[in-house]
């Protein structure tokens, strides 16, 4: 359940306009809802500021179809990352408002629009491939109410694409770096913007890159300071790290 709807609940018991029978009815499910193969976390906004996302590899496209059924039925946004065309399709025969980003692989359904971010996130990848990495990390943060600026395909091979984007990096309050290869681009960003940045390494890259661990350790031992690291093609969870700094929680 949404802050805003518990708060509107409490107040409805407080004012005499809901009884509290009523209001524990409609509470029972907190803080959480087993539905047999999956656990709903019922908290997740209250705690966050965010539902609970739907990642989708691993789950049939019956679990998708039901946890996501679960969590609009409260009013909440579903965001379901890794998903599927043919997931999509089922979700969208319920909620006929779903969009797919095909690109991103991410499911998207808005039930409410809370208040927009004061702080924005740039999302910069270092090629055309790295594209559906960063797309899922720009589309997260999105999800969460933040403005994002894309910056796409200005890696080190061409470092003055990046140059000529250096004011834009610098209105960011956080910027995610997408990047596989050898992963340089987020100490170049580091070293040039004084902002936190989110690297994210990508299996981009030819057999020497080991499926994106070379970008990773090479991000790990980044000798610029305010660089992070999430795991390979990670976009979601820089995304939503970004979207914290950004609103400030």
């Amino acid at each position: 359940m949404h802050p805003t709807s518990v708060r509107r609940l409490l107040a409805d018991v407080a004012g005499g306009r809901v009884s509290v029978e009523a209001a524990v009815r409609r509470l029972r499910h907190l803080p959480y809802e087993t539905i047999g193969h999956s656990t709903i976390d019922r908290h997740r906004a209250l705690r966050q500021g965010f539902p609970e996302v739907i990642f989708c590899e691993g789950k049939t496209v019956q679990e998708i179809e039901e946890i996501a059924a679960r969590i609009c039925a409260t009013g909440e946004n579903i965001l379901a990352t890794r998903a599927s065309e043919e997931a999509y399709l089922k979700l969208r025969a319920l909620f006929p408002d779903a969009r797919y980003h095909a690109r991103a692989r991410v499911v998207t359904i808005r039930r409410r629009r809370g208040r927009r971010a004061r702080g924005s996130v740039a999302v910069v990848s270092a090629g055309t491939a790295d594209g559906p990495v960063a797309e899922e990390a720009a589309i997260t943060a999105e999800m969460m109410g933040v403005r994002v600026r894309r910056l796409y395909d200005v890696g080190v091979a061409g470092l003055h694409r990046l140059i000529g984007r250096l004011p834009e990096l610098g209105r960011a309050r956080a910027i995610v770096v997408v990047a596989g290869m050898e992963g340089a681009l987020p100490s170049v960003v580091g070293g040039l913007v004084g902002r936190p940045v989110i690297a994210v390494p990508t299996s981009v890259g030819y057999g020497a890159s080991f499926g994106g661990l070379a970008a990773l350790l090479g991000m790990l031992t980044s000798c610029a300071a305010g660089v992070t690291v999430v795991n390979i093609d990670n976009g979601f969870g820089a995304g939503y790290a970004a979207a914290v700094i950004a609103r400030g929680t």
